[in-house]
């Protein structure tokens, strides 16, 4: 909870003036007053520090612009999509994760496309790559490339991000059966490394919520 004016409980305070000028430490009454005269408000800014900081500014317009300085983190706080493919994934189930990932794209998600080798799959990774390629090229009228597909491990991990609303056009229409295997759309965070080596099931439990 921000405190301003008479709310504050130190005794002094250091005190920044509206334009960011430090003016010192000053007694907290003295500081209330100073403030009052200026037709402005005392709030305190940081609490942890001994003395506190407070700031000299009108609390209406500060409150609206810490509102917006939140929601912009919240916009930057945004997570990537990800959608996992094996080599030899059935063509149903490839057209049933191509419309989950232009829906992601749609949504303005960027999205980050993974394959994986199992045991004897990994004797034939260009067929990975084979397929990735076909993914590129599906998804071109509704992403750019940011990472071309490269090999990490036993798997094979692209990065997209979605082309301006206006361009984008969709082929696949969700509007038929589920996935024959187990469906594995996840959240994963925006800043994850890219080359990290992804293991275990075709599911992964990375993210705060899943697609169905």
């Amino acid at each position: 909870m921000t405190r301003i004016n008479d709310r504050i409980r130190a005794p002094k305070v250091r005190v920044v003036s509206a334009g960011g000028e430090q003016l010192g430490v000053m007694n907290t009454r003295d500081a209330i007053e100073k403030a009052k005269i200026l037709g402005l408000d005392l709030v305190e800014i940081t609490s942890s520090t001994d003395p506190p900081v407070c700031k000299v500014v009108d609390y209406g317009k500060y409150k609206y612009e810490q509102s917006k300085l939140k929601k912009g983190k919240s916009k930057a706080a945004t997570k990537m999509k990800e959608v996992k493919f094996r080599p030899r994934t059935e063509e149903h189930d490839y057209n049933v994760k191509l419309g989950r990932a232009e829906t992601f794209l749609e949504g303005g998600h960027k999205l980050r496309v993974a394959l994986q080798f199992r045991g004897r799959e990994n004797a034939h990774r260009e067929v990975g790559f084979e397929v990735m390629e076909r993914i590129k090229k599906d998804l071109k009228a509704m992403a750019n490339v940011d990472q071309d597909a490269r090999l990490a491990g036993r798997n094979i991990l692209m990065i997209l991000s979605p082309l301006p609303k206006a361009q984008q056009k969709r082929h696949f229409v969700l509007d038929h059966g589920e996935l024959i295997e187990e469906d594995d759309f996840d959240e994963i965070d925006d800043d994850v490394k890219y080359d990290e080596e992804i293991d275990g099931p075709d599911v992964a439990e990375t993210g705060d919520e899943k697609s169905e």
